[in-house]
């Protein structure tokens, strides 16, 4: 653990960061779901809310000004990723945009730090795990297809190297490994993630990783390096009982 400087004053104190983690929140016009309440609670039980991906169910400005209207009863900092979800109406960037303007620090390709964690961001994009992963061959929709991902891990190891805390968590929607997505239809895999994600990520050494996106999946995985990531979709049964995960940094 890293020491954590308090207020900007002279000297540090070792200070365990509480994160509350949770993804696929998929908020709809009707508002059948609202997550004021939650917000709520969330903010006497942890110090940061991470929210990994697909936060409106169509990526519509309405959703997202739902959305924005809950995170007023949140007292704690917000910190996240869009998710595909999101980018579903071709509105992301509104939908970042109202997001910001209540608060959140929507993270896409850049790095923030919130008392000594640095918090790393990208949606991600799919490809396949491993030996199975998909090559850049044949086709130019193909290609095409695995440049995304090539290009979201460019700009994940980018964001990774401008962080200067100690302590790091990153942010993302599509899985890094296949250890969290257990559970869901093989025939789905390649859409769910990518093992170009943790390759980049062990480059470094990092805390904790979060993801959404596979709502049948487990909680806790590695990897390769050894690094802990964890799937914090809110379907996903986790140790708190809760739709989200509280992790100490």
């Amino acid at each position: 653990m890293s020491a954590a400087k308090v207020n900007g004053g002279m000297s540090d104190v070792e200070k365990t960061l509480k994160v509350a983690a949770m993804g696929d929140l998929h908020v709809r016009e009707d508002n059948s779901d609202s997550y004021r309440e939650l917000f709520g609670e969330i903010s006497k039980e942890a110090d940061v809310l991470v929210l990994a991906g697909d936060l409106t169910d169509l990526g519509k400005p309405k959703e997202a000004e739902l959305l924005a209207q809950d995170l007023k009863a949140c007292s704690i900092p917000v910190v996240g990723v869009l998710g595909n979800h999101d980018y579903e109406c071709g509105a992301h960037e509104e939908v970042a945009h109202i997001l910001r303007d209540a608060g959140m620090k929507v993270l896409d390709g850049q790095s923030v730090e919130i008392d000594g964690v640095g918090f790393v961001g990208v949606k991600g994009f799919a490809g396949g795990f491993g030996r199975r992963m998909l090559g850049y061959f044949g086709e130019p929709a193909m290609k095409q297809f695995v440049n995304e991902t090539m290009n979201e891990t460019l700009r994940l190891e980018n964001a990774m190297r401008q962080v200067r805390a100690k302590r790091s968590m990153v942010i993302l929607h599509y899985a890094p490994v296949v250890d969290t997505i257990e559970s869901e239809p093989l025939e789905i895999y390649p859409f769910l993630g990518s093992s170009r994600l943790a390759e980049t990520i062990d480059r470094f050494k990092v805390n904790a990783i979060v993801h959404g996106h596979a709502h049948r999946g487990r909680f806790e995985g590695r990897t390769p390096g050894g690094q802990p990531v964890y799937n914090v979709a809110k379907h996903i049964e986790k140790p708190t009982g809760k739709p989200y995960a509280i992790l100490d940094i």
